[in-house]
């Protein structure tokens, strides 16, 4: 590789060449450990997630934490609350929502259709009876109902634009859905609770659905984050994870 004379030492050719070689390899690898570094520092900071109370919001998050073990500079901020919060003031990365016409600056990934039902443990029906039909059920029978933060007083029961209940017989009052749903568990009320909510319990006969031939409107439940020219790519990445978590356990 040296060609060596009494006054210096130069390369031969074969030095050259290999000389070369490894500066090129040098500035490759250089590259591939910036390009390393980069990605890594992308996947480092905050993900803001806002989502109302589900029914599996634990298993949810902790398959979430568990995906994104690769990456231990990422934190996650989840946000369990019945408000919407403000995705601006909130700096809110990532949401799950269920409503009727999601925001149309809204990047958004469906995840399943809902609708809220009446439903009642085998123990009430045994107690009570079986409703005649919706007037008799709301005059006649204990339902649960939500309050009204607003007002301090119960909700009325929304069926649809023509159709709105006004249960006489309050069993049960909460700020909770879940907690409503312990009320029909526990054979105090009928409660009228999204399906999605009550699934589990209707398959294991825990609860029967009254009335199933009404209809109710229908909700959508989704996974949006707020479109935004550039998005960093640690949000990209939580928002696929969570899509393919959400859409595994509601699709």
């Amino acid at each position: 590789m040296f060609k060596r004379t009494t006054r210096n030492i130069t390369l031969t050719n074969f030095g050259e060449e290999f000389l070369l070689q490894a500066e090129q390899l040098l500035r490759d690898s250089e590259k591939l450990f910036g390009l390393g570094k980069k990605k890594q520092d992308e996947m480092a900071g905050v993900v803001r997630i806002t989502l109302p109370k589900l029914r599996d919001q634990e298993e949810i998050l902790f398959e979430l934490l568990q995906a994104l073990e690769p990456y231990p500079e990422l934190v996650i901020d989840w946000r369990v609350d019945a408000a919407r919060l403000d995705n601006v003031k909130h700096r809110i990365d990532i949401g799950i929502r269920a409503g009727h016409d999601p925001d149309p600056n809204f990047i958004i990934r469906p995840l399943t259709k809902m609708h809220e039902i009446f439903v009642a443990s085998p123990a009430f029906i045994q107690r009570w009876g079986m409703p005649k039909n919706l007037d008799d059920m709301q005059r006649n029978f204990p339902i649960s109902s939500l309050l009204n933060a607003n007002t301090g007083r119960p909700w009325e029961i929304y069926l649809n634009e023509h159709q709105v209940l006004v249960p006489q017989k309050i069993g049960f009052i909460t700020t909770d859905l879940y907690c409503e749903l312990q009320a029909a568990l526990a054979g105090k009320t009928i409660t009228h609770i999204g399906n999605t909510v009550c699934k589990p319990y209707l398959e294991s006969g825990q609860l029967i659905q009254l009335f199933p031939e009404q209809q109710s409107e229908l909700w959508q439940l989704y996974l949006y984050r707020p479109y935004q020219a550039v998005t960093s790519p640690r949000v990209l990445k939580v928002f696929d994870l969570l899509t393919e978590i959400m859409q595994r356990r509601y699709s």
